[in-house]
Parts: C-alpha cells; sequence; structure tokens
C-alpha cells in the first residue's frame, strides 16, 4: 500500500497573528485569527501531525522574530514544526531549534549564501534541514519573492540533492494564495527527474481535490493555507481523509 500524501497546514506570522499574503505581497494581507496556538490546536485536533510555521516579520527583517510563537506552538501541542522565514545565521538556527522547531526551511540563503547553507545541512543532517525552493515561471525567487533569478528550479533542486538534501518544499508563487489549483506539472517534472527527493507541494491548493490529485501523482507532502482558512477544505474533510 502506497503512503498517503501528508497535509501540512501553514500558519504565516505577522505581528504574532495568523494571516496569509497573496502571491506573497505583504500589501495583500488579511488577519485570520489573532491567536495562532487557537489555530495549531484545532489543527491537531483534525488529526493532523505537521505545521508548517513561516516568520513572515522575519523574512522581512532577514533574521527571525516570532519565535515566542513557536516556543508557544512546540511547547503546547505534539506538531512537528518546520520553521521559516528569515533564518540567515547559526544564531537564527539556533533559536529556532531551541524553540522547538524539529526542521528549518531554508530558501533564500542557498541562493545568496549557499557555503552558509551547507554547512547547516552538515551540522544539522538532511533529516533538519530543507530545501526551499520557490518558483516563478520555473526559476527559482528569492528574499520573499521579490526577486526571481535565472536559476531553473529542478536544477537548483539537483545540485542541493547531490550536497545531501533530501527534503523540498517547492512553491510556485504565482499561485500562492490564489486558489486556483496547485502546479501540478512542476511537481511532476521534480518526481520524474528527481525521484528520491522528498517534494512537498505548495501553492494555489484550493479544494480537496487538489489534494487528492497530488496524492495520485505519488506526492509525499502538501502544504495549504488559504484554503482551511477560508473553509474551502475543512477540517473534518482533512480528518476524514487521515482516518
Amino acid at each position: 500500500m502506497t503512503k498517503k500524501i501528508e497535509i501540512i497546514p501553514a500558519i504565516d506570522l505577522i505581528d504574532a497573528k495568523c494571516v496569509r499574503l497573496s502571491q506573497g505581497d505583504y500589501n495583500q494581507k488579511t488577519v485570520y485569527n489573532e491567536n495562532p496556538l487557537e489555530v495549531a490546536k484545532m489543527f491537531e485536533d483534525a488529526g493532523i501531525k505537521r505545521l508548517h510555521l513561516v516568520d513572515l516579520d522575519g523574512a522581512k527583517a532577514k533574521h527571525i522574530v516570532n519565535y515566542k510563537v513557536l516556543e508557544t506552538i512546540a511547547g503546547k501541542t505534539n506538531l512537528v514544526i518546520d520553521f521559516g522565514g528569515g533564518l540567515k545565521s547559526d544564531e537564527d538556527l539556533e533559536i529556532a531549534f531551541n524553540s522547538g522547531a524539529a526542521m528549518v526551511t531554508g530558501g533564500s540563503i542557498a541562493v545568496k549564501e549557499k557555503d552558509t547553507f551547507l554547512s547547516w545541512l552538515e551540522k544539522f543532517g538532511s533529516e533538519k534541514i530543507i530545501l526551499g525552493a520557490d518558483a516563478k515561471d520555473g526559476n527559482i525567487a528569492v528574499s520573499g519573492w521579490m526577486e526571481t533569478t535565472e536559476l531553473a528550479v529542478i536544477d537548483f533542486i539537483s545540485e542541493f540533492h547531490r550536497q545531501g538534501i533530501s527534503k523540498v518544499i517547492s512553491t510556485d508563487i504565482s499561485r500562492d494564495g490564489m486558489l486556483s489549483g496547485p502546479s501540478f506539472e512542476l511537481y511532476a517534472d521534480i518526481m520524474k527527474t528527481l525521484p528520491e527527493v522528498e517534494i512537498i507541494a505548495s501553492g494555489g491548493i484550493a479544494t480537496m481535490d487538489d489534494i487528492l490529485k497530488l496524492d495520485e501523482m505519488g506526492v509525499p507532502g502538501v502544504i495549504t493555507g488559504k484554503a482551511i482558512y477560508e473553509n474551502r477544505i475543512t477540517l473534518k474533510e482533512i480528518e476524514k481523509f487521515i482516518s
């Protein structure tokens, strides 16, 4: 029996509140809940085991900001948390892990300070370090998606896979927060080229059908945020799928 896709809800943080942006635009922000712990507990009650926690303030400030929220959620739930957003230094990483993150995601740093990122991989191992490969028109985008590089997504992932990366979160920016369906072609290409990489799809999930299609494709994990917050995917549906 093949393993079911893991559904990983996202909590994006600005001012320690649970928000969502559209296409990574800080000017298109919706606050969904003032209390991220409350949201995390709802996810846990639905049988969810893992959480994708993003420090949007940190991504802007280029250092960890919302670590207290991480500490609270890690301390008061059993969720396995992967944490990202603004992790730029060894000190940021220490704070994240000490605050309860099980894994951290690095995207921009892997592009801009490759040696630092590889040193984290060497120090903490591929179970704890996730590569963030955010895509815009097939190329890697960085710095809170404000810059698109010339690096092709698959080449970028291949290069880090050779260095020992095994987990990758890939968000198609043009679809993120737009509820327009995920980039099925992108994930199919990545899986075909790099079958050993554990790819987590992110961006554009609109309905449970999107998740079921990714599951059929054999995608190991999927991150969803807005669809849950806008009740297009209910926690009851997720609970049913998990059980």
